[in-house]
């Protein structure tokens, strides 16, 4: 299946029994809402809410964490999505990616992003839908063994050390250079000594509706940053979702080069053994 998907498609797909549209809104604690608040007040008609905060590790003291493959088959069964269900995933920001990244992580590859979300669906005058979906029929998923793409702490600190990969941080220049405060509570600002700023916005359509560039035109932003595509590289951010637009993006350009590291600066900031710095 095509990574990205065009809203024609999805409004002319929309009732298909074998077809599942997921709203993955989701917001930072800083915002001062929810992404349930968000999709009652406006979704794609018959989408679903998938609860990135219910798909992650309930046991870390992290954010976000990727589940064990047992719970991530729970909560997308419990949404009507089977190994045979195509996935089509939306929001009005930057999540997309991290949940498109967690289906194929498990195995499931019908599954794509809907080029420009919410908000290009908006725009081109399409119908929305308020409240909560009609209920539907659970299905049973069924993962298989998840790839070996995601990094942790300690492999982050051997790559600085050594420069045997690359540590890409993609928050905003503000945020990493510590000009703004790390956006959750008690999280100090700052970055990891070493690691290079290329914020995920890059990799988006500066027009204003969230459409993914071109692989080519990634491909140059990656050089235009000083990014060598041809060394591992180990994408970071805040909580390791939006960490997923860049491995999405290596992934379009048929780069399988990379990891996440899940903990991101959630972790690293807040572990007083780990260096960091602000500038």
């Amino acid at each position: 299946m095509n990574f990205l998907i065009e809203p024609s498609w999805v409004a002319d797909n929309l009732g298909a029994s074998n077809l599942v549209v997921l709203d993955c809104a989701w917001f930072a604690p800083e915002a001062g809402k929810t992404g349930l608040d968000a999709y009652r007040a406006e979704h794609i008609p018959e989408a679903r809410h998938f609860d990135l905060e219910e798909a992650s590790d309930q046991a870390s003291p992290y954010p976000n964490m990727m589940p064990s493959a047992k719970r991530f088959a729970a909560v997308v069964g419990a949404l009507g999505i089977d190994n045979d269900t195509t996935v089509v995933i939306y929001d009005a920001s930057y999540v997309s990616a991290r949940v498109w990244w967690m289906f194929r992580r498990f195995g499931h590859d019908k599954v794509a992003i809907l080029d420009g979300g919410l908000r290009r669906w908006k725009a081109e005058g399409r119908p929305l839908e308020t409240g909560d979906t009609a209920p539907w029929a659970q299905r049973v998923f069924t993962p298989s063994q998840p790839a070996d793409d995601i990094a942790g702490w300690k492999d982050v600190a051997q790559a600085l050390k050594s420069g045997e990969a690359q540590v890409v941080d993609v928050r905003t220049s503000e945020r990493f250079t510590g000009a703004l405060p790390s956006g959750y509570p008690g999280l100090a600002s700052g970055h990891m000594p070493g690691a290079s700023n290329l914020p995920w916005t890059t990799m988006m359509h500066q027009g204003g509706d969230f459409r993914f560039t071109s692989p080519e035109e990634a491909e140059r932003t990656f050089r235009d940053a000083g990014i060598d595509l041809d060394r591992p590289i180990l994408c970071t951010c805040g909580s390791g979702v939006t960490a997923a637009v860049l491995a999405f993006q290596l992934l379009r350009m048929g780069n399988n080069n990379w990891k996440i590291y899940d903990g991101s600066w959630n972790e690293w900031g807040r572990r007083d053994d780990l260096p960091r710095e602000s500038l």
